[in-house]
Formats: C-alpha cells, structure tokens, sequence
C-alpha cells in the first residue's frame, strides 16, 4: 500500500473526479465516480514508480502529511 496524499475532486469541465498526486508529477486519474477515480489513481501510482524504476529514476519517499489545503 502506498501512503502518497491523493487530492481527489469534481471538475465541471471534464465532468469526472480528477485524483491527483502531488508528490508524483504528472501523476493524475479520474473516474465517473469518486470510487473509480480512487482505483484509477491507485494504479496509477503503481504505474508511475515502475516507470521511474525501469528507468532508474528515484521515488520520492511519501511525506506522510498533507502539502495542499483545498
């Protein structure tokens, strides 16, 4: 299980529930319902660190803490 803050929230535009995780650039998911977006972004993050491994780059080390305030 990872322990990134995930930032989950409607958009208008889109019309979707847009999971973000700010700790990961450019990690981002979505989903007709906040259950789906929630799952999305799981595997997302999950995508994200195999991607930044196969090509050595690093992990961030979660921080455990909120960083935005929405």
């Amino acid at each position: 299980m990872f322990k990134y803050e995930i930032i989950i929230y409607w958009d208008n535009h889109d019309d979707a529930f847009i999971a973000n995780v700010p700790e990961l650039p450019g990690c981002l998911a979505h989903g007709g319902s906040y259950d789906e977006a929630l799952n999305n972004i799981k595997e997302a993050i999950k995508l994200w660190i195999d991607t930044a491994n196969e090509f050595g780059d690093s992990v961030p080390e979660p921080k455990g803490h909120r960083l935005i305030y929405a």
